[in-house]
């Protein structure tokens, strides 16, 4: 180790290129001056550029779905905490009884639109009144007969008119 010295070469080596150097100069020189990028490489950075704006999307997205479902379960939470304060101050009951009571007043609720549908049906039967029919019909074949003089159907305007004031009655009545 270190009893011999290092030598130095006195020959210098020389690399022989069959490009002159001035070519690749002014090559590279024009690359660098013209801001175009090739095809293929406009191509390449595109499709990169792509495919992270769709990565962005899909995080945003997936944040976004996040805080929905955040949102959902806070207002979730507050109702059902307006609801058992509403239970507590209405009587005091625990929270088994609170959803014994929400069951049971959700059941209330069902029979009373049950109930609601079934007036309504009754009621659209009730709009199948013949003595209406009948009056429309007359009026309708009157105007038809006396065309030229529809003031003659007169008598049977006020039949129809009459038929539709009791209809009306007995409509209300089924409403009470």
């Amino acid at each position: 180790m270190g009893a011999s010295q290092s030598k130095t070469d006195a020959a210098p080596k020389v690399i022989h290129s069959g490009t002159p150097v001035e070519d690749v100069v002014d090559y590279l020189s024009d690359r660098m001056a013209s801001p175009e990028t090739t095809p293929e490489r406009q191509s390449t950075l595109d499709n990169h550029i792509r495919s992270r704006i769709q990565a962005e999307i899909q995080t945003l997205r997936a944040e976004e779905e996040k805080v929905r479902q955040e949102i959902q379960h806070a207002l979730e939470k507050e109702n059902l905490d307006r609801e058992i304060d509403s239970t507590s101050e209405n009587g005091g009951v625990s929270q088994g009884d609170a959803a014994a009571k929400n069951s049971a007043t959700l059941i209330g609720d069902l029979e009373e639109i049950r109930a609601k549908v079934d007036r309504y049906q009754a009621r659209r039967q009730l709009g199948d009144f013949p003595s209406v029919k009948e009056a429309g019909e007359a009026v309708v074949s009157c105007y038809r007969s006396n065309e030229s003089t529809p003031l003659e159907c007169w008598k049977q305007v006020a039949q129809f008119k009459a038929a539709v004031a009791d209809a009306e009655t007995q409509y209300l009545a089924s409403l009470r």
